[in-house]
């Protein structure tokens, strides 16, 4: 089985679909596009009437503003639906950017492939149903955002999104998405300021991190340590 077949059958748009169905149903309608590193792959404003599966690489969603500034809103990763939200809106406008941060082969599909007539009814109600969902998860990740963002002190926002990503994974120990710099983007705050954070944290026995793997050492503390 080739690399795009088994990313289709992770991807949670899919994932559903016997392998023979993927092959004779949903890959003649796809075609495989490159992107290069640091190129936009969607422009505010956009109109997007297709889907992508990321098949390799890495891509960022990203509001950019005009003081130079960005904040991350989301990394994409193999397997991930790039677009799947807006297909759904009527006006099908891009809010923000997608941008390769690295070489990036995405299976393209036209939003056609959700409408009556290409796919058999139950396979397409399938993908609807699958769309749903995600974008659903993909709401409730902006509202834990916002949760984030709402905290007033850096410590807090480490914090709090150190805990929920625990949460998420059953686990004090665990692997963040982000590097250091991709981190400090997510969270809207200076580089260094956020080092020099995380450092107070390890060094008051709160958290240990070893690059992107972290563990909170100390819940009951979580708060109490905010000193801001």
């Amino acid at each position: 089985m080739d690399e795009i077949q088994m990313t289709l059958q992770k991807c949670k748009l899919f994932m559903s679909f016997p392998p023979e169905t993927l092959h004779r149903s949903i890959l003649p309608h796809g075609k495989l596009r490159e992107f290069q590193k640091n190129e936009i792959v969607i422009a505010p404003q956009q109109q997007v009437d297709w889907f992508a599966v990321l098949i390799r690489g890495q891509i960022h969603i990203s509001q950019l503003f005009s003081d130079g500034g960005s904040s991350l809103m989301a990394s994409l990763q193999p397997s991930f639906v790039l677009g799947g939200d807006l297909v759904c809106t009527q006006g099908q406008r891009s809010p923000y950017y997608a941008i390769a941060t690295t070489p990036v082969q995405a299976m393209v599909f036209p939003v056609e492939l959700l409408a009556p007539a290409l796919l058999p009814e139950e396979e397409r109600q399938m993908i609807w149903e699958r769309l749903m969902v995600l974008i659903a998860h993909e709401n409730m990740r902006k509202f834990y955002r916002l949760a984030i963002l709402s905290q007033r002190s850096l410590r807090s926002r480490i914090l709090v999104y150190l805990t929920m990503q625990a949460g998420r994974r059953g686990t004090d120990t665990f692997r963040i998405p982000f590097s250091r710099e991709e981190l400090a983007a997510f969270l809207c705050v200076n580089r260094s300021a956020l080092s020099r954070e995380l450092g107070r944290l390890k060094q008051e026995g709160i958290i240990h991190f070893q690059r992107n793997q972290f563990t909170i050492l100390k819940k009951s503390d979580l708060w109490a340590n905010d000193p801001h």
